[in-house]
């Protein structure tokens, strides 16, 4: 009943439409109180900034509780540095995975109808309580007839029941915001590549065949492991993958009990990743402590493992865009702003009549890492603060845009560096990641 009615996309619409509404309501309140009360150009300042935090919370709100769909928009718009409000993007930046599982029946009935025999067929066992519980999928411990653990990530039967509806609602969205930086055609772009993105995401096989190729690129490193697919007990909305006993990465007692150096595990972190996006092209796009573990085993406390999870949101970086990547660290490391913001311009990245301002702020970024000691001699605790002001380079500079691939690029980065500011701040992630970068300069595509 309840994948019918979301079928139809009027719980969604309902559910988005009172939310523009709160936010009309509250938007015109603020400006009639502002007009009554008179104030300071500081005091109303003050007021608008609290109305877009109000606005942008109500949205987060709307978003987690749609899910699905509505929950990966959130993550997409948040890298949208460069059209949207930083107050919203900080707030969608928030928005988490995590939601309430669904009843082991209704996981049940979808692993049978994808598998295609009743469930007992398949497994010996199936933890009816989730391991955790996504915005698209929950995950559930299991066990094969050959006796080996594995854990099942079964997608939620709704989401393809009001996909079209969904992204019908969300293809509205993106042309009745507000305008802002965009243009109608940058909008239809931006729609296409979150529709084409969000349907890998929703294809379990896909995500199987960069997992096995991920594995493969990392192969040489027996200090990092993948889990392997059991096609046999897969399709496009259930994966079935070997199961590992490991720590995540926030659990501080469950690392110390494993008796793990942080610098160590932080190298092999840092290694892994550098790899993959310097050398291989193909990253693990979504990082965050959920999606990296340490293989609880004995000898982790002597060299530690670690475990990457969850696929389904990575990216290969096309060979025109790496080729840019390429020489845009050449002309940083020659601080030649011309060359780079040629290389932005090549990339569509600069709208007509924004190259001035644009070529500005290159240059006063340029300045600022020279001031850090150079692009080889900056430390990496030189980084985090340089990506604040990335940050309000692109949200002060009208007309620049980035394609979605390379924010995903610079967040992955980001990621990297804030977990060794938090795993291991006396070591220096950016020497360990430079060895990478420099192959990637001098790498032939």
């Amino acid at each position: 009943m309840w994948e019918s009615w979301r079928a139809t996309g009027l719980p969604q619409a309902a559910r988005l439409l009172a939310c523009a509404l709160a936010i009309a309501l509250d938007v015109v309140t603020t400006r009639v109180g502002e007009w009554l009360r008179g104030g300071s150009d500081d005091a109303r300042a003050a007021n608008r900034s609290a109305l877009r935090q109000r606005c942008a919370r109500r949205v987060v709100a709307t978003f987690g509780a749609l899910k699905g769909v509505y929950v990966k928009l959130g993550q997409f718009a948040s890298l949208r540095l460069d059209l949207l409000p930083r107050e919203l993007t900080d707030a969608l930046a928030s928005l988490r995975d995590s939601v309430p599982p669904l009843p082991f029946a209704v996981i049940q009935g979808a692993v049978e109808r994808e598998l295609g025999a009743p469930l007992e067929a398949h497994f010996a066992e199936f933890d009816p309580t989730p391991l955790g519980a996504a915005s698209i999928a929950q995950v559930h411990r299991a066990r094969l007839h050959s006796g080996e653990a594995v854990a099942v990530k079964v997608q939620y039967p709704w989401l393809r029941a009001s996909l079209r509806a969904d992204l019908a609602l969300v293809g509205a969205l993106f042309r009745a915001g507000p305008r802002g930086r965009a243009s109608r055609r940058d909008r239809a772009r931006l729609f296409a590549e979150f529709a084409a993105g969000l349907r890998e995401e929703l294809d379990f096989r896909h995500e199987a065949r960069v997992a096995a190729e991920i594995a493969r690129n990392l192969a040489n490193d027996p200090r990092i492991a993948v889990p392997e697919i059991v096609h046999s007990h897969s399709g496009e909305r259930v994966l079935t993958m070997r199961y590992h006993d490991a720590v995540g990465l926030g659990d501080a007692a469950g690392l110390t009990r494993l008796g793990v150096d942080r610098r160590d595990l932080l190298e092999v972190i840092v290694r892994a990743y550098a790899s993959q996006i310097f050398v291989d092209g193909l990253f693990h796009a979504d990082p965050h402590p959920g999606n990296l573990f340490v293989l609880d085993e004995p000898g982790a406390a002597r060299s530690p493992r670690v475990l990457f999870v969850d696929f389904g949101l990575s990216r290969r970086l096309d060979p025109e865009l790496r080729r840019e990547l390429r020489l845009g660290l050449y002309a940083l490391l020659q601080r030649d702003v011309g060359a780079f913001v040629d290389g932005m311009r090549r990339m569509g990245m600069i709208a007509e009549g924004a190259e001035p301002a644009v070529r500005a702020a290159v240059a006063a970024m340029f300045e600022r890492v020279r001031r850090s000691g150079g692009a080889l001699g900056m430390g990496g605790a030189s980084v985090l603060p340089l990506k604040d002001e990335a940050k309000a380079l692109l949200q002060q500079t009208p007309g620049l845009q980035l394609p979605n691939d390379l924010l995903l690029y610079a967040k992955t980065l980001s990621y990297v560096f804030a977990l060794g500011a938090e795993l291991a701040p006396d070591v220096d992630v950016l020497q360990l990641a430079l060895p990478y970068a420099l192959r990637f300069m001098v790498q032939k595509e």
